[in-house]
């Protein structure tokens, strides 16, 4: 779908080129006009060339899906612009148009620096006559979606969110999916002693996201998602995190008792991912071990999934990521603007149901583009607090 999509635009851009062309042609040199027309069809086809590749290749390797990456940001930074300017010019307006046009350029390169860089710290507060005595003021801080295997600078990025989080000084930590953005090898050793370095009393914790399971790996027989998946396991324990994998514990401080529990993506969901509604998750492992009865916090990948928690009686604090705000939100007087907007019911921040509390993540990588626009790179702070 996303192919075909990009192959319409790149035809409707090389058409509107053509004739841009004509124009040029008439007031210069058949060198200049030769010059310009091969380097705007080569901008027009770089990127349809390399999905094709992609789909070519026997796997998608690191370097390819980093090479990738760039080329999708230097497709937006050059198509986007021109198709902005081509619709001005055609309603005789083509210096509005390449005001716009400069306009998108610059957003797209401060997205790629600024945005990409800029930690924004969210603090919650979520209130329950649930909650234990002893949990009042429980700080939990939430990660997700780190993406490592396509970070820019992957060390310096993840030691200033580790700086971030320790700073905090956080009682519990979540990591809700998406550590890497392929397979296991991306949390090579350097990143690991990186994260490795988070610190909280009573422990880090993380489930896995549909990039941690192997979905994207095509050469399957080489290295199969089933392990790839105990290999990423192996490599959290190794750096002090503690997966959840279907599964739940009792978090114990001053004699009283909550439970935490992780549910792990399922990589027959893979193509339903994005998805309004979801079939139905394995929760009956996840929480058969517990009673309801207890203050439950669910750490799950797919904020889809937050309705069929509600149903089994669980999440009173339940937290996703995945979704990113798709990289581009805008706050305009107050509403938040963004193509998550079409693709899911709830896609950002804080959502409330029946005294139970949601939070999403916009998360603190990047995957398709190395671009965020107004989502940045979010370390999100919840203080659990008691109350009658």
């Amino acid at each position: 779908m996303i192919t075909l999509a990009v192959l319409f635009v790149s035809v409707v851009v090389i058409i509107a080129d053509r004739r841009l062309l004509d124009d040029i042609g008439r007031n210069h040199s058949d060198r200049k006009y030769s010059v310009l027309k091969v380097l705007l069809w080569a901008d027009d086809l770089l990127l349809p060339a390399m999905m094709i590749l992609g789909r070519i290749l026997p796997d998608n390797t690191e370097p390819f899906c980093y090479a990738l990456m760039w080329t999708n940001w230097i497709w937006l930074m050059t198509v986007a612009p021109r198709m902005v300017f081509f619709v001005m010019r055609y309603l005789h307006h083509p210096r509005i148009g390449a005001i716009l046009a400069s306009g998108i350029c610059i957003l797209f390169a401060w997205g790629a620096t600024f945005g990409r860089t800029t930690i924004r710290l969210t603090e919650e507060e979520y209130r329950s006559p649930r909650l234990p005595a002893a949990f009042d003021g429980l700080r939990i801080v939430q990660l997700t979606d780190q993406h490592v295997g396509t970070l820019v600078r992957p060390e310096a990025e993840l030691r200033r969110i580790v700086e971030n989080v320790n700073a905090l000084r956080p009682d519990l930590v979540i990591c809700t999916g998406d550590l890497v953005t392929i397979r296991y090898t991306e949390l090579n050793a350097a990143r690991r002693a990186i994260l490795g370095r988070i610190r909280a009393p009573m422990g880090v914790y993380a489930v896995l996201g549909n990039h941690d399971v192997g979905a994207y790996i095509k050469d399957t027989v080489a290295l199969p998602r089933a392990e790839n998946t105990r290999r990423l396991i192996a490599l959290q324990e190794e750096m002090g995190w503690h997966v959840l994998d279907n599964e739940s514990i009792f978090l114990e401080r001053g004699g009283d008792k909550i439970t935490l529990s992780g549910a792990s993506f399922d990589v027959a969901q893979r193509k339903e991912r994005h998805d309004r509604d979801l079939p139905a998750l394995h929760l009956d492992e996840v929480y058969r071990p517990i009673p309801d009865s207890l203050f439950n916090i669910t750490a799950v990948h797919i904020p889809q999934w937050w309705d069929q928690i509600l149903q089994k009686g669980f999440g009173d604090l339940t937290l996703a990521g995945h979704v990113h705000s798709m990289q581009c939100k805008i706050n305009l007087f107050g509403l938040e603007i963004s193509p998550a907007r079409i693709l899911y019911p709830r896609w950002s921040g804080r959502y409330d149901q029946n005294g139970k509390m949601l939070y999403i993540s916009d998360g603190t990588g990047y995957v398709g583009y190395p671009v965020r626009l107004g989502a940045y790179p979010e370390v999100t702070l919840i203080t659990l607090r008691k109350c009658e």
